[in-house]
């Protein structure tokens, strides 16, 4: 198994690889649209780290949600599940949020609070559990159940925001606010920076941790490697392997759901996200599953996120141009890392032993 460092090493280089292809072709194709690719590049970069109000305010705000389901996607996809339902299980964990956020008004912030974010992540938790059972006991593939279940739940918001949770005038499709003691408090005063960043860091260190030190942070990674060799070498129960790493995926990505609406829109409304699920993909594919590198390439989505009106009053580019570069974004890393793989691949069969010769053993991190 390769250790810890060279990991982390090859994720960084990987995702400096990913975005120097990204910008190249990204220049390039706006280059034949008949945009200034420098032009381009320079408002984005003013809009989203232009200014102290557009680092804290916009850059580092927008990237909460996809640092929290980045971290989702990549606690799934290090443990062989193919969870591409963190866009539902946001949904649900917003749901759960502002219930608990209108209904629980009377009660102190100390409790009311802590009941919003783990009502959120429980409600993400239960959400992944219906793929997880049809993996699990009907064999069914979870890239398309989770994929589906995304759609249930975007309908299920539509719904909510409609008739059971609905303004109390009936008048406008969202829900009332909710109480200002479920509400997380601004870090930096004068900024929209919220408690969940700091929630956000504090997630990505324990998930780095819990892979590097604990025994199920072994286990998860083993049976991503390979379920049936963690069976049979470490007498691993993949099964129950499998069940945290839905839950605690689900987990993430619905409190991710609850962090947005205790820290920014206060209610819930009709495309509360704008695909921050989908996103988390490009997110935790350019970190390379590494938690760590996750805050960063979270931070970095955001700055797209955050310079993409800039951009579209400045150089009169379109924002949905963010959307194709997060697309080429995955593109890229897989491009690299199909790249990387070839050149390893190589470089194996040019050092292959002689017949007759013992192969050098690899060291293992354990």
């Amino acid at each position: 198994m390769v250790r810890p460092e060279v990991r982390r090493l090859a994720a960084l280089s990987g995702a400096l690889g990913a975005l120097a292809l990204t910008g190249v072709v990204a220049a390039g194709a706006l280059w034949a649209g008949g945009y200034d690719p420098i032009r381009a590049f320079m408002a984005l970069v003013g809009g989203a780290l232009g200014s102290f109000d557009a680092l804290f305010s916009i850059t580092l705000v927008r990237s909460v949600p996809l640092i929290l389901t980045g971290l989702a996607v990549a606690l799934a996809f290090r443990g062989g599940v193919w969870n591409i339902g963190a866009e539902g299980q946001l949904y649900a964990g917003a749901v759960a949020a502002v219930w608990v956020g209108i209904h629980g008004g009377g009660l102190p912030w100390w409790v009311l609070m802590p009941a919003l974010l783990l009502s959120s992540a429980v409600a993400g938790a239960v959400w992944a559990a219906v793929p997880m059972l049809m993996r699990l006991r009907l064999g069914v593939g979870e890239g398309i159940t989770t994929l589906l279940m995304n759609f249930v739940a975007i309908d299920l918001t539509a719904y909510m925001v409609h008739g059971p949770l609905q303004e109390s005038r009936h008048v406008f499709p969202q829900t009332d606010p909710i109480a200002a003691a479920a509400r997380l408090p601004i870090l930096i005063p004068g900024t929209r920076l919220h408690a969940g960043f700091a929630l956000a860091v504090v997630l990505a260190a324990l998930l780095w941790a819990f892979f590097r030190w604990t025994p199920l942070g072994f286990a998860v990674r083993a049976v991503g490697a390979s379920p049936e060799a963690a069976h049979v070498a470490g007498r691993m129960d993949a099964d129950r392997v499998v069940r945290t790493i839905f839950l605690g995926s689900g987990s993430l990505a619905g409190l991710a759901g609850g962090v947005e609406v205790a820290g920014v829109t206060y209610a819930l409304y009709e495309g509360v996200s704008p695909g921050w699920g989908y996103t988390a993909i490009a997110v935790a594919l350019l970190a390379g599953l590494e938690p760590g590198v996750v805050l960063l390439t979270g931070i970095f989505f955001g700055m797209l996120e955050g310079g993409a009106g800039a951009m579209q009053r400045t150089a009169g580019i379109p924002s949905v141009w963010v959307s194709a570069v997060e697309a080429l974004v995955i593109l890229s890393v897989l491009a690299v890392d199909a790249a990387r793989r070839r050149g390893s691949w190589r470089g194996a069969r040019a050092g292959a032993p002689l017949k007759g010769e013992a192969p050098v053993a690899e060291a293992s991190d354990g």
